[in-house]
């Protein structure tokens, strides 16, 4: 029976050296495909990826295909760095994706919609705030929540500029002044804690006087507005009546300039030719006077018609006259 060990024992180590050297190759298929399915990852458009390190950030990467360690060594976060988000202040759309799109308590978003305004006056103020994430390192790992930071920010900057202001240039003109200002505030606060968000747009929504008085306000604004359209309305016929005066003013005045000279025109020249005619009837008065005699009967005569010049003592003149004309006799 010894012996059948002894013969035996060569061919148990035989099979389970090939059992081990099957499993062996088992195993290293096995890893050889989960570092197949490890080692590369995509990144879609508009992200980015944060690849990680054994938890230590390594680098950020590009949408498209990519390579990492397998087995867990590396891992990556993917961040939507071209898509547009909002947070809201004051009031709630429902369907939002956002966690920290606005403030789920309706307390909450009262107390964030009441201010004082620089002339000691209240305001409701409710307003949007655009943004996106611009540097994704900082955004996961400089802050520990930093939408929440921007909620605090937004809020914080947004009091500051209306309270710089009066009611009435919260609630009419000054608008657009407000969101520019507070737009270049929140943005200086968010470079300087590193939030690595990127603000877009701040936008005002409804800005009203407390409900207590707004009937009143609105009864205010309503006459101003009326009050603006009469002033237009009143501009409107000033700048048809008053052009059209003056333009007929300024034709008249031509005109009479223009008779004026030409009467000092006509007045000068009768002037210049009575002195030529008075300097040759000083040379030869009668041949002058002659000369003006037959000019001047020259011009006349034609516009007398047909006439018929007889001699004073001349009897028996009616056959020589035409009674069917409407000639005159002298």
């Amino acid at each position: 029976m010894g012996d059948n060990i002894e013969f035996n024992l060569p061919n148990n180590f035989r099979e389970l050296k090939a059992r081990f050297a099957s499993s062996l190759w088992i195993i290293i298929a096995v890893l050889v495909l989960i570092a197949g399915f490890t080692m590369f990852y995509t990144i879609q458009a508009e992200s980015q990826g944060v690849v990680l390190r054994f938890g230590k950030y390594m680098k950020t990467v590009n949408p498209g295909l990519h390579v990492k360690m397998p087995f867990g060594i590396d891992r990556y976060e993917i961040v939507q760095v071209e898509r547009q988000l909002k947070q809201e202040f004051g009031f709630a759309t429902s369907g939002a994706t956002n966690r920290s799109q606005y403030n789920p308590s309706s307390a909450e978003r009262e107390h964030e919609r009441n201010m004082v305004t620089g002339d000691l006056n209240a305001a409701t103020v409710e307003w949007i705030v655009q943004y996106r994430i611009e540097q994704p390192q900082l955004f996961l790992f400089k802050v520990r929540e930093p939408q929440e930071t921007l909620r605090d920010i937004s809020e914080s900057v947004m009091r500051t500029v209306v309270g710089d202001r009066t009611v009435d240039e919260v609630i009419t003109i000054g608008r657009q002044e407000i969101e520019v200002e507070a737009l270049i505030q929140m943005q200086i606060l968010v470079d300087k804690y590193e939030l690595g968000l990127n603000v877009d747009q701040v936008q005002l929504k409804d800005v009203n006087p407390p409900k207590p008085v707004q009937n009143s306000f609105n009864e205010v604004n309503q006459a101003q507005q009326e009050r603006e359209q009469m002033i237009n309305v009143a501009n409107g016929e000033y700048n048809k009546v008053i052009p059209l005066a003056r333009g007929e003013a300024d034709q008249k005045i031509q005109s009479a300039e223009g008779y004026a000279l030409k009467r000092v025109n006509e007045a000068e020249g009768d002037v210049a030719r009575f002195n030529a005619i008075f300097t040759e009837y000083l040379k030869a008065p009668e041949v002058t006077k002659r000369r003006l005699y037959l000019e001047t009967m020259k011009e006349v005569l034609p516009k007398l018609g047909k006439k018929i010049v007889i001699d004073a003592e001349a009897q028996q003149i009616l056959p020589l006259l035409q009674l069917n004309d409407n000639a005159s006799t002298r």
